[in-house]
């Protein structure tokens, strides 16, 4: 069987589900949507996702929370932290101040593990699951240097990179029907047996 890792870009995702409108999808078990995106003679060795924790409002940090620990539940899978910031603006027009969330450090972290990981043989495909141009040095460096393996890009809905495609072996988009199959039951028992529940804005 041909090795897979997946790596997941979690905000591109997050964000292309978003656009899409495909808010009953967002309850996502990762692993279980990298697992319908094989192709036939291909295993899933090991799961990896990239985020970083939401500072606020509240209620999208709690909501966050209860998806992290139903993600921490799944076997052969880690997450990767970045930082969320939250960097100031202000309005040339009326002066108005607020403050505008960005993610950082994602993009390195899933470059410096895609390039470990086939420095160590770990995988003979990689799925990277972004549509971020900024990974098209660690995707084209890994192609170059490992004739042998494979860097499929799987573009999010709404998302799509034509650096990305200029440099993978292959790429295509995900639907809607692989990310309707692959939702977690609406409870979810960690092996404490607490229970998650799935987010009530994201029926």
């Amino acid at each position: 069987m041909s090795r897979v890792i997946a790596y997941i870009d979690g905000f591109n995702l997050y964000f292309g589900l978003r656009a899409s409108g495909w808010k009953d999808v967002l309850w996502l078990n990762l692993q279980q949507l990298a697992r319908h995106l094989l192709k036939r003679g291909q295993h899933l060795a090991y799961t990896k996702y990239f985020t970083a924790r939401v500072a606020e409002p509240q209620h999208k940090r709690k909501r966050q929370q209860v998806y992290l620990e139903a993600l921490e539940t799944l076997p052969d899978f880690r997450i990767f932290y970045g930082k969320y910031q939250l960097n100031p603006r202000i309005c040339p027009r009326c002066r108005y101040q607020d403050r505008v969330p960005n993610e950082k450090m994602t993009d390195v972290n899933i470059a410096v593990e895609l390039l470990a990981d086939a420095f160590q043989d770990m995988f003979d495909t990689a799925l990277v699951i972004s549509a971020d141009s900024d990974l098209r040095g660690a995707v084209e460096t890994v192609r170059k240097l490992f004739p042998d393996k494979r860097v499929v890009m799987a573009f999010p809905p709404n998302r799509s990179s034509k650096e990305l495609q200029a440099v993978a072996s292959a790429y295509f988009t995900i639907g809607r029907a692989m990310c309707k199959r692959s939702v977690f039951p609406d409870c979810l028992t960690k092996s404490n047996g607490y229970v998650l529940h799935r987010p009530a804005e994201w029926r």
